[in-house]
């Protein structure tokens, strides 16, 4: 969840084995296979120390068990995704904040190839029903839903976890995951889906991504939450595993929007 934090990163792998072992070890695996392949293929050091190799692969290694098991096939994709993380994060970073696309163009890489190769996976699972809004469930599991989890307490686990690392952060998420799901409520989606967080997590990253206590920025942040929900809400009707996209491309715009309003100053400053 973008915190630079030793500590925070250990609270959010115990909300992970809180929920699911097979998880926590997935992003253990994931983990220690994207920091290795930067290692061996001599990626920044600093990079490499600050995590930047590790936390993408992490969420393939979740991803992977999470919608498929634990096999040895599903452990040798883990394993190539995560090397195939590092490898897009080192290609991005250079020209744009890489944020958790490494993640989703590797996870949606490997999603493709054991779709083919293993069609028996938990990607059809029933949600559970619901027709009224939980608010503590759908603010919790925003949380939650960042890493695949579909806890209630892992998500506060998740929230308090942020929090010790940066209040802002923490704010900002809880805002992003309770207007998330508020605006979510307006689409014509079953209300069981707002509480399981699955209309949270990506406004959540916003938040953390973006949030600033400026009013600009503050309008740019909800901007932003308000995208990711629409995205999301796309590609669940295209049938598309979203993943964290919605949170990359609401992030990306409102850095292109920044990168413009500066651009925009510059020269109006440079003309005066």
């Amino acid at each position: 969840m973008l915190q630079n934090n030793a500590l925070t990163g250990l609270m959010f792998l115990i909300g992970i084995f809180y929920n699911s072992w097979p998880m926590g070890l997935g992003a253990i695996l994931g983990n220690i296979i994207g920091t290795i392949s930067a290692a061996l293929l001599r990626y920044s050091r600093d990079d490499i120390k600050n995590g930047l190799y590790g936390f993408n692969g992490t969420l393939v290694g979740i991803a992977v068990w999470f919608y498929f098991g634990i096999n040895i096939l599903t452990t040798s994709a883990i394993i190539a995704g995560a090397f195939l993380s590092a490898i897009v994060m080192h290609i991005i970073k250079k020209r744009i904040s890489a944020l958790t696309a490494p993640f989703v163009i590797s996870t949606w890489v490997v999603i493709f190839g054991l779709k083919f190769l293993y069609p028996a996976s938990a990607m059809a699972l029933p949600l559970p029903q619901s027709d009224s809004l939980n608010l503590l469930s759908a603010v919790s599991m925003g949380f939650g839903q960042v890493m695949s989890q579909e806890n209630i307490v892992t998500g506060l686990i998740f929230f308090i976890a942020i929090l010790v690392n940066s209040r802002n952060a923490a704010i900002f998420a809880l805002y992003g995951s309770l207007f998330g799901g508020l605006i979510a409520l307006l689409l014509p989606i079953p209300a069981n889906m707002v509480n399981i967080g699955l209309f949270g997590y990506n406004a959540v990253l916003c938040g953390i991504a973006l949030g600033n206590k400026k009013f600009d920025a503050f309008l740019l942040t909800t901007f932003a939450i308000i995208l990711s929900v629409l995205l999301y809400f796309g590609f669940y009707k295209a049938g598309i595993i979203a993943l964290t996209a919605p949170f990359v491309l609401a992030a990306w715009t409102v850095l292109l929007v920044k990168s413009i309003q500066l651009k925009t100053k510059f020269k109006m400053l440079h003309t005066k």
